[in-house]
């Protein structure tokens, strides 16, 4: 369940998981071997990218890495439990989030070849109560996240009842009613709703619930001895203690009902079970040829364009080889596992600190490219002439929602996505362009006259998007105004934007005057300018604060405006 990804994307001001014989707890090649020197290297280069995200005495990871069933790595790096000075150990539990979702969708394919359903079928089929508002939602649909339903960890009114039991048919009355983002089928969008009700459907045809369906006819025939539905009054040995942050330092997660992420993350697991797992579904001791090959192929739209998505795995590239990955998060945890079927590579990462500078999605494709011979840290640049430069600079729209902006700075070319953060793009060749910290590229596109018209974003993991150049103006670059710095006072505080989740207000007097200061839970702070006595904006992120004044001057509550959304916050 991407808990962590769906607060990030509303609230956060990212300004913003057969048997492998496993080695020794120790970042080398599995012992009694002759490592070659690209295995040798590959451990050693995970080891010190591991250490450094993962600190002795701050919360860790459990890290594994497997080539042709040869473990290269296998390691625990920080703290499981800081309270009792626990060191991880790769023989850790974690909370998994959304790589729950490949097991339900594996549930759904063993239901198929038991002749109980048909992934094409309508889900009315089996539920026949669920309003599906007069349109087509099949199975497919909600596995591929092309339901078009919304995902109830995005509502407003959820952020208030985390904390409350719910059975699942109470949880799918939070959105069932709540019309359809989409029409089923045209469009993608990630929705934990979707998996939710492919939860019920499993108890449904199934006869048993979601828990012992998985329990009985995954966990146990596989061996995967330590996965399990989440429970958290149970006691299970290395269980690892899940971890945030606010603006006063470290905290523990806060407390989420494990009824609530259910089909769609309540699973827990360990990184050898996860390797059990990668190995079984390269034979049929669970799914057949058929089976692995729809979960793995990405679905297409009505349009014929590709989602990047199969049932439960994100579908992409690197390096010219097939990725197969999926990342989790939930509160207090967060985590990223891929395979590479071709080269034989598994790389899993399990974490129990949400807030950690680098997540395990970007340590897994720096293993994964380090693995594959093209380490993103060897990359060059060229350096294009500023005349060439200008011919990128514009607004690309990706659809009704999404702009793209790009300028130039001098030398240096930058993107920001509305509602984004300012990034800069690193030239590779002429309109072939790359981040400078992830594996993602960027091509310009021209016209026969030679003119730029289009932007290909092509991800690591999922399908290329293009944006069509606008004539649409630049954005004004922003311009902070003089206001008396006697407000600032009225603004310090913390402002509640969801339970657990704050927008903390500080104000600093150096030399050169009066600042504000802005910083989410779980996030650097970042300085706000303001544009009027009671409108601010970040200049490192498309993003506006207004304060909300009471009688005396100071503010009350505060309105976070981002990405589209009027985010409000109550002052604590």
């Amino acid at each position: 369940m991407r808990i962590r990804a769906s607060l990030a994307q509303a609230l956060l001001l990212v300004f913003v998981l057969s048997a492998i014989p496993m080695a020794a707890t120790a970042a080398v090649v599995a012992a009694g071997t002759s490592p070659s020197s690209e295995l040798a290297a590959l451990a050693n280069y995970a080891d010190r990218l591991l250490a450094a995200a993962y600190p002795a005495e701050k919360p860790g990871a459990a890290a594994l890495v497997v080539k042709d069933g040869q473990v290269v790595l296998r390691k625990g790096y920080g703290m499981a439990n800081l309270e009792l000075g626990v060191p991880a150990a790769p023989e850790d539990v974690f909370e998994i989030g959304s790589v729950t979702k490949q097991f339900t969708a594996a549930a759904i394919l063993l239901l198929q070849e038991r002749g109980l359903l048909r992934v094409e079928d309508e889900i009315t089929k089996h539920l026949p109560d669920y309003p599906t508002h007069g349109e087509r939602i099949t199975i497919e649909n909600l596995l591929s996240h092309t339901s078009g339903i919304p995902s109830y960890t995005s509502l407003p009114e959820w952020f208030p009842r985390v904390r409350e039991d719910m059975s699942p048919a109470a949880l799918i009355a939070l959105f069932k009613d709540k019309p359809l983002d989409f029409k089923p089928g045209t469009r993608w969008s990630y929705s934990n709703s979707g998996y939710i009700v492919l939860g019920a459907l499993i108890e449904k045809v199934s006869g048993k619930s979601y828990e012992r369906f998985l329990t009985e006819e995954i966990f146990q025939k596989l061996g995967l001895s330590h996965t399990r539905y989440n429970h958290p009054e149970e006691v299970v040995p290395h269980r690892a203690a899940g971890y945030g942050r606010d603006a006063g330092g470290l905290r523990n997660a806060r407390y989420l009902s494990m009824t609530q992420p259910y089909a769609a993350g309540a699973l827990l697991s360990t990184v050898d079970d996860l390797a059990k797992w990668d190995a079984a579904l390269k034979t049929d001791a669970l799914l057949s040829p058929a089976s692995r090959e729809r979960m793995f192929t990405p679905v297409k739209l009505s349009s014929g364009e590709t989602t990047g998505y199969g049932y439960g795995w994100v579908i992409g590239n690197l390096a010219g080889k097939r990725v197969i990955e999926h990342g989790g998060g939930i509160f207090g945890f967060v985590c990223d596992e891929a395979r590479v079927p071709e080269v034989g590579l598994f790389v899993a990462v399990l974490s129990n600190n949400e807030a950690a500078q680098r997540g395990p999605d970007d340590l897994v494709v720096h293993i994964l490219a380090k693995a594959l011979g093209e380490a993103l840290e060897d990359r060059r640049s060229v350096q294009l002439d500023p005349r060439t430069l200008d011919d990128y600079v514009g607004v690309y729209r990706f659809d009704p929602e999404i702009t793209r902006t790009v300028t130039r700075d001098g030398a240096k070319l930058l993107i920001q996505r509305n509602g984004g953060e300012k990034r800069t793009i690193l030239a590779a060749g002429r309109d072939d362009f790359f981040y400078e910290e992830s594996p993602d590229r960027l091509r310009f596109q021209r016209d026969a006259q030679g003119k730029v018209t289009g932007l290909v974003l092509t991800p690591q993991a999922g399908a290329p998007t293009t944006g069509t150049r606008t004539d649409a103006p630049l954005p004004k670059e922003r311009q902070a105004v003089k206001v008396d710095p006697s407000l600032f006072a009225g603004y310090v505080g913390e402002y509640e934007l969801a339970p657990g989740f704050s927008l903390t207000i500080t104000r600093e007097i150096t030399r050169e005057g009066d600042h504000l200061f802005a910083q989410a839970t779980g996030q650097p702070k970042f300085e706000i300018f303001p544009e009027s006595e009671t409108r601010f904006f970040l200049k490192v992120v498309d993003a506006e604060i207004d304060f909300l004044r009471g009688p005396d001057g100071k503010a009350a509550s505060l309105v976070l405006h981002q990405g589209g959304r009027d985010l409000p916050g109550k002052r604590k």
